[in-house]
């Protein structure tokens, strides 16, 4: 038998945004959208919104732990990607990137073919994971709205 740790377990599940425990991920990303787009163009969505039908919240944990989480929102025509916030104790280890392919994994089980999402200029290294993960610029759509300091995104799914 050896002495070592275990080394830590990362899973993804859907969970429900009222969860005190998931309240570290949920208000401090408000707070940091806050700070990255002081002019106030940027929304996140509420938690209201989180418990509508056809919105899924998925943690990423670590021994538990919630750690990072996603929603995605059934808009008929696509799903649109929002709230993708990763403590930032846990940044540079590459969740992001495991979240958002968890999330596509979701999406596909619920029978989605395109994803959207939206991003302000601010947030550069989100941005770079959603370039790196094949997401294209596209056309506002939704309820965004063309703005200089905001680029919307998509993906189709195979």
């Amino acid at each position: 038998m050896s002495d070592e740790p275990l080394p830590p377990r990362l899973e993804f599940r859907i969970d429900d945004p009222s969860l005190p425990e998931l309240r570290p991920l949920i208000e401090p990303s408000d707070g940091y959208l806050a700070e990255l787009h002081p002019t106030g163009n940027i929304e996140p969505v509420s938690l209201a919104a989180l418990q509508r039908p056809g919105v899924s919240l998925l943690t990423a944990r670590v021994d538990g732990e919630p750690v990072a989480c996603g929603a995605c929102i059934d808009e008929g025509d696509y799903m649109e990607v929002k709230r993708m916030y990763v403590l930032p104790a846990c940044r540079g280890l590459g969740l992001g990137k495991q979240l958002l392919e968890a999330i596509e994994r979701h999406i596909r089980r619920l029978g989605g073919r395109l994803v959207r999402l939206e991003a302000g200029t601010a947030q550069a290294e989100a941005l770079e994971l959603y370039e790196r993960a094949g997401y294209r610029r596209c056309p506002p759509f939704g309820e965004h709205h063309a703005n200089p300091r905001s680029v919307c995104m998509e993906k189709a799914l195979a």
